[in-house]
């Protein structure tokens, strides 16, 4: 017979919430409970829990989660494995109903009465809907019992066997569909199992999958997947996912065309409130540009100076450089002493304040790679998505304010493609265009600008001069191919005299997968999510760490043995396959000097934007 758990209403877990989500699990340890005096039950059919079976699910979940390191903070790769391990057992050992199991109160008790204390380890300080489950596909543990169900193939050795094929990012992307797609748990299961077998040809799991459920909800109408066996179902699947990849292999990114964007999404950003509209700035007096003059510029989300350091070799020198990371600083001030820096957070800073400084006055360009701004799915998620958009905003404020001849952004490439941010693209280009600005938007790969690494990236520049729209061309693509991995990385892996160094060079004839810098917040430093591991693997490399020091003469390269049997990068090498030069420092200990090379913008993609952004001023 099927449990019915209590409900605990919003009405009473918000409040709870609020009191909660500043105690450590240690503090709400003590306000654990087997009931509530506000929870009630539905009478859809079923018995009530007993205290002594949620006693007995308290104990297994407090099991699991002293196995990934709780009450101590733990490792991202901790946290991972803990939510399979969780799926796995609330949805074996609950005995909740499908029907029971969508009622998001029912979770919210969970969260804030039987486990508060695992749930706001799993996620500290966390937004509402975590713990009240306003949104089940974010739910500390509603989301992992979902998941589980629709995964479980109970014909299986191993039922939830599925869980760890795609990563909880992945996953969502088939979840948010679960009208049309992921509410069949059979489709579900066999999505799984042909995405198994899919090669991605060094293209980002992301990407490919968006494509793939796209093609696949285009296929929906004219198939009835519920029809088709396991066999039939996970060929046609198959099929699907190899069109998918073959289609962005040949994808090119498209010359652009001012105020216009491909779209392809069609989930809605939230964005904040418009901020009143200000008038232009003062009109500013910009330097006749000629070929040999250096011109000027404002670096915003300076990093650890990949955009900055490709624009200067492109003849742009930065009068300023803004972070808000102590660290990121310090890298700039160790290969740049005579750069001008402030640790500031754009969020919080009045553009105003820098029109009183001269050297800002008549700029050329205002740069950035700013935060990157989360689709819909992922709106406050972690740190939450407000702090970006503030970020992009600031930036739009400065340029209104300041005046620069140029403004270019990078972000991510769906900030270009996709219907998600259409809301946001026509907020940037109404505000640009009441200040004057001919915006274009468009998509580069890194690879085809001599960076040896797969990495798209959505890029917005502006004009405040017509002829130098006009004149404005993308930067074409490199007539030279990008460097292998093998290529890129061989003589560094022979560095300490490791004998295979030139065997494992010649197999690995790829360009690198997307290097992922992570959450500053949180985790240790790796390369990515699930199908960037896959990726590296395939190259003979462990992407779930990164080394210290690259191979010595004993080590023996035998990827049959999975992880021990691969070597990981270093913090330089993955510096390498971000196109630094060798002699770039970092500052900071290993995960930071990573984070700091995984998010920067890769200097040779700034300088062919440099290059072209310089060649339409001097036509202007």
């Amino acid at each position: 017979m099927a449990l019915l758990y209590p409900r605990l209403l919003a009405g009473q877990a918000k409040p709870l919430h609020e009191r909660y989500k500043e105690m450590p699990p240690s503090e709400l340890a003590e306000h654990v409970a087997y009931r509530h005096e506000s929870a009630v039950y539905v009478a859809t059919g079923g018995d009530r829990v007993t205290e002594s079976q949620l006693r007995d699910l308290r104990t297994l979940v407090l099991a699991a989660a002293a196995r990934a390191g709780f009450p101590e903070e733990s490792s991202r790769a901790a946290r991972a494995a803990f939510d399979l391990d969780l799926a796995a057992l609330l949805h074996g050992t609950m005995d909740l109903m499908p029907a029971e199991a969508a009622s998001g109160d029912v979770w919210a008790f969970l969260a804030l009465t039987l486990l508060p204390d695992v749930a706001y380890w799993r996620y500290p300080r966390p937004p509402g809907d975590r713990v009240v489950a306003s949104d089940l596909t974010r739910h500390v543990f509603g989301r992992l019992w979902w998941r589980a169900h629709l995964v479980r193939d109970p014909t299986a050795p191993e039922p939830y066997a599925a869980l760890d094929i795609l990563g909880e990012a992945a996953f969502d992307q088939i979840y948010a569909r679960r009208k049309s797609l992921g509410g069949s748990p059979h489709l579900v299961r066999n999505i799984l199992h042909a995405w198994a077998a899919v090669d991605l040809h060094g293209l980002t799991e992301r990407a490919v999958l968006r494509d793939f459920l796209k093609r696949l909800l285009r296929l929906a109408p004219f198939v009835i997947f519920e029809a088709l066996d396991d066999t039939e179902l996970q060929a046609e699947l198959r099929a699907v996912a190899e069109e998918s990849v073959a289609a962005l292999q040949t994808d090119e990114p498209p010359q652009p065309s001012p105020d216009t964007a491909a779209t392809t999404s069609r989930e809605p950003v939230a964005i904040p409130e418009p901020a009143p509209t200000f008038a232009p700035g003062p009109a500013v007096t910009h330097a006749p540009a000629s070929p040999n003059r250096r011109l000027t510029s404002l670096e915003l989300c300076a990093g650890a100076g990949g955009l900055a350091l490709g624009l200067e070799q492109a003849g742009f020198d930065p009068v300023l450089l803004i972070d808000n990371r102590p660290v990121t600083l310090d890298t700039l001030r160790l290969n740049r002493p005579d750069w001008s820096l402030r640790e500031e957070d754009l969020s919080t800073l009045v553009p105003e304040s820098l029109a009183q400084e001269p050297a800002l006055l008549g700029l050329d360009l205002i740069s950035g790679g700013l935060p990157r701004v989360k689709a819909a799915a992922a709106v406050s998620r972690e740190r939450g998505n407000d702090h970006e958009l503030a970020v992009f905003r600031a930036t739009l404020d400065l340029t209104r304010v300041l005046r620069p001849r140029a403004l270019l952004i990078e972000n991510v490439p769906d900030l270009i493609t996709s219907e998600t941010y259409e809301p946001l693209r026509n907020h940037v280009r109404q505000e640009l265009s009441a200040n004057g600005y001919t915006p274009f938007w468009f998509v580069l790969n890194a690879a085809h600008h001599g960076v040896p690494q797969f990495r798209k990236q959505g890029i917005l520049v502006a004009f405040a001069s017509t002829s130098a729209a006009k004149a404005f061309q993308v930067p074409p693509r490199s007539p030279e191919p990008a460097a292998t991995v093998g290529q890129a990385l061989g003589p560094s892996m022979a560095a300490r005299g490791w004998p295979g160094a030139a065997e494992w060079a010649a197999l690995a004839t790829e360009v690198a997968p997307t290097l992922v810098g992570g959450s500053w917040e949180r985790g240790g430093a790796d390369l990515g999510p699930t199908g960037s591991k896959r990726a590296w693997a395939r190259l003979g490399v462990d992407g779930g760490t990164v080394a210290n020091e690259v191979p010595d003469p004993d080590f023996v390269w035998n990827p049959a043995l999975g992880r021990d049997g691969m070597m990981a990068i270093t913090v330089e090498q993955a510096a390498l396959l971000q196109g630094f030069p060798k002699d770039w420092d970092f500052a900071g200990r290993k995960t930071a000097r990573y984070r700091q090379v995984g998010h920067a913008s890769p200097p040779p993609v700034g300088e062919a934007l440099g290059r072209a952004i310089r060649a339409a001023l001097s036509a202007a």
